[in-house]
């Protein structure tokens, strides 16, 4: 099973409809809230942040306090943030898709 973590402000701005049984989705509103779940779930396997705006200082924050972070993507038009994998949509659950592709190689 796959973990990820999506990071979204409001907290309804993440997927709607849950994804298939072998891909567990958690959300966090902000940086604080991110970082905290990644310090107590050692199981995420990769960090979605839709927060646009925010994502530059989310991604500072889990770069700061999380010693090995997962891999981070970004939805298509957020801004560029060396590190980060950039993903080709927008709608937070086709991104979700596409972050377990990635994930499953």
């Amino acid at each position: 099973m796959l973990t990820v973590l999506v990071v979204a402000e409001p907290p309804g701005q993440g997927p709607q409809q849950e994804p298939d049984s072998s891909l567990e989705v958690l959300h966090a509103r902000d940086a604080e809230e991110a970082v905290e779940k990644l310090a107590r779930n050692r199981r995420i396997d990769a960090v979605l942040v839709l927060s646009q705006a925010e994502a530059p200082a989310i991604v500072a924050a889990i770069r700061e306090d999380v010693l090995a972070p997962p891999p981070i993507f970004l939805a298509e038009g957020s801004p560029q943030i060396p590190g980060t994998r950039a993903l080709a949509a927008r709608e937070p659950a086709r991104l979700v898709e596409l972050v377990a592709q990635e994930l499953a190689g």
